[in-house]
């Protein structure tokens, strides 16, 4: 019998406030006390640097801040930890990572002449420093930190600061770690939660050594790491953040056409990451609601992580739309995470998306395979970010320039066109400047 796990909705029936309503993320992702202990937090780390992030650490985490260097012997200890398989797994997933980033690093521009003289082109530069957040807590996400440090390497970032919570008994997975030698770091700090974020913000000495202050800062995470990253980059002179990422989120768009087993699988995946995940159903037919909705419930009863996956399910919500165009439209409103098309036309559908972190065409495009081995980042822009934004890929680790060449005869040309716009404009010094190289 199906659960009344999700909120069904008829956006027919529904005005604009209702389907604005309809399609909000969960509450508690924005509470006030959220921010108030992220301020807390960083107040006290700024005052008190590393003690301060070292008592939060023992407090939230349960252990203190350790790093641990990625020697030889750390790697061969975690591979000895693990199947075989899995060590080749990583491995392959590491490679698919590296090729595809390798593949669309930015390049500079060709010149390009726009006046007889005056050249332009851009190039890009990596960042200097990169604090890299990997969620742990419940589950270890090693996929995370292959989704963060490859990219950042591939674009030359030559400092990369990688944090992620301890384990319950205070260790790293060994898969951390193995992850962490695929990417090529040198160690990785067990710190989680907004105390790491305030450290990488604000640069501090603890006693396994010490975590530079980052330019930017990278990383999905819980309510209080995603607050801590925006509080961060408003701080004057704080670093900059990559993007709202917070709790993951699924859309699946289906048809008649999708098989149930299939969709609710994909539901199931992204809901069993975090009660405060969000996942979303839309489809044309009560019928298909009604098919996958059972099969939710069904495959519930079996999953390792039912309690959460519930508490997720309950800010779930299942939308009839009158046809696939509509659900396009819902979709683009929602601006979701993950976007998961499982419909006959599903490579037609692709054209009218225009906002999701990351787009899964079809029944064999599981979302599973771009969370670990596909290539692209699954670090991706939640709640609504991606109406504007999109994921991590090298340029996320990177800046770009414009680079202006000038010769005489071109400030010959240009120069009088500049001078007299400044003047336009009222700025007599900016004219000045222009007619110095103009005036022969």
């Amino acid at each position: 019998m199906t659960e009344p796990l999700f909120r069904r909705i008829d956006w027919a029936s529904l005005d604009a406030a209702g389907r604005r309503e309809a399609l909000a993320r969960p509450a508690r992702r924005s509470q006030a006390s959220v921010g108030d202990v992220v301020r807390t937090i960083f107040d006290d780390v700024e005052a008190r640097g590393g003690a301060a992030v070292t008592e939060w650490a023992i407090r939230l985490d349960g252990a203190p801040p350790r790093r641990i260097a990625i020697t030889d012997e750390a790697v061969a200890a975690a591979r000895d930890a693990l199947p075989p398989a899995d060590t080749r797994a990583l491995r392959v997933a590491a490679e698919n990572v590296r090729v595809f980033h390798q593949a669309t690093r930015p390049e500079d521009s060709a010149l390009v002449e726009t006046t007889p003289g005056v050249t332009s082109r851009i190039v890009w530069r990596p960042i200097r420093a990169a604090g890299l957040y990997v969620p742990g807590g419940t589950a270890p996400l090693f996929s995370s930190l292959l989704m963060l440090a490859i990219p950042a390497g591939v674009a030359g970032v030559t400092t990369r600061v990688a944090v992620t919570p301890p384990s319950k008994d205070g260790s790293a997975h060994p898969a951390m770690i193995l992850a962490a030698a695929e990417a090529g770091l040198d160690a990785l700090w067990l710190l989680g939660g907004a105390q790491a974020i305030a450290a990488m913000t604000f640069g501090v000495t603890l006693d396994d050594g010490e975590i530079p202050a980052c330019d930017k800062l990278f990383g999905p995470g819980n309510a209080y790491v995603a607050e801590a990253k925006r509080y961060a980059a408003a701080l004057p002179g704080g670093p900059s953040a990559d993007m709202p990422a917070g709790p993951s989120e699924l859309l699946v768009i289906a048809d008649r056409f999708c098989d149930p087993e299939i969709a609710a699988a994909d539901l199931l995946s992204q809901a069993e990451h975090d009660g405060d995940a969000q996942v979303v159903l839309v489809a044309d037919r009560d019928a298909t609601i009604d098919a996958i909705l059972t099969e939710v419930a069904d495959q519930l009863e079996t999953l390792p992580r039912a309690a959460i996956a519930r508490v997720s399910l309950a800010e779930a919500r299942a939308i009839k739309v009158a046809d696939m165009a509509e659900a396009c439209v819902v979709s683009n409103l929602y601006g979701p995470e993950h976007l998961a098309i499982q419909a006959e036309d599903a490579e037609t559908l692709v054209a009218s998306i225009r906002a999701a972190g990351a787009v899964f065409v079809g029944r064999w495009a599981a979302e599973t395979l771009g969370d670990y081995a596909a290539g692209p980042s699954h670090v991706l822009p939640t709640d609504g970010g991606a109406r504007t934004l999109g994921g991590i890929t090298t340029a996320s680790f990177m800046t770009s320039m414009s680079v202006q060449t000038v010769t005489e005869a071109g400030a010959e040309r240009l120069g009088p066109i500049a001078a007299r716009l400044a003047r336009l404009e009222g700025l007599e010094a900016h004219a000045r400047a222009a007619d110095l190289r103009s005036v022969g």
